[in-house]
């Protein structure tokens, strides 16, 4: 049965700037690491395993932390109504080249633990106790209608009653996560959840 869904948040971390619903929140001018972890010092959390998490992992949670934050009730859904489906086009490649280049030396075990590109979704899920579907695809470029098609069955199916979705991308210096907070109740600031929304969020394009 098809049901009514709609973006109800949205969260973006590019070129040294967090977004959130189309406002910037936080901005840092930096290489990657000491953004991320300037990111995580402006949240005021204490997370410990933050630290060790690969840029990748950290991003994604970040930007997940962001679109979370007082907007997000806990016990509105049980785990597994909660699911996480996101994409990205360098699957974990950052990792895996400094795995790469450790194994010259010593192997780093703590490298090869990310280099499964889904590790990130883990990451996201152990935080927030979410245990509903998860995917992670490989795709040259955001594709909106594709992400939007699997949302919509698992939330038409009943499989999951909201879900994170999206795009984190990490690659060297290059970065760009852009995430939607997708559920089947309409709040005042909510649209619809369509590819073409997505894509217009995506892009920073006004919505109306």
């Amino acid at each position: 049965m098809l049901t009514e869904k709609y973006i109800t948040g949205f969260c973006s971390i590019n070129n040294g700037i967090v977004a959130k619903d189309g406002v910037n929140i936080f901005a840092h001018e930096n290489d990657l690491s000491g953004f991320l972890l300037s990111a995580y010092q402006h949240l005021q959390l204490t997370y410990p395993k933050f630290y060790k998490m690969d840029n990748l992992s950290k991003l994604g949670w970040l930007a997940a932390e962001f679109l979370l934050k007082d907007t997000f009730n806990k016990h509105e859904y049980q785990p597994e109504e909660t699911g996480v489906i996101l994409a990205n086009a360098n699957s974990s490649l950052d990792d895996d080249v400094k795995y790469w280049e450790s194994i010259k030396d010593v192997a780093s075990p703590s490298l090869f633990v990310y280099t499964l590109p889904n590790i990130v979704i883990g990451e996201i899920c152990i935080r927030n106790n979410f245990k509903g579907e998860q995917a992670l695809y490989i795709q040259p470029e955001f594709d909106a209608q594709f992400i939007a098609q699997q949302v919509n069955y698992l939330l038409d199916k009943n499989v999951m009653q909201s879900c994170i979705c999206g795009w984190v991308d990490v690659f060297e210096q290059e970065y760009k996560a852009v995430l939607f907070w997708v559920e089947k109740k309409k709040t005042d600031k909510s649209v619809d959840f369509s590819a073409e929304n997505m894509d217009k969020i995506f892009n920073n394009n006004k919505l109306r």
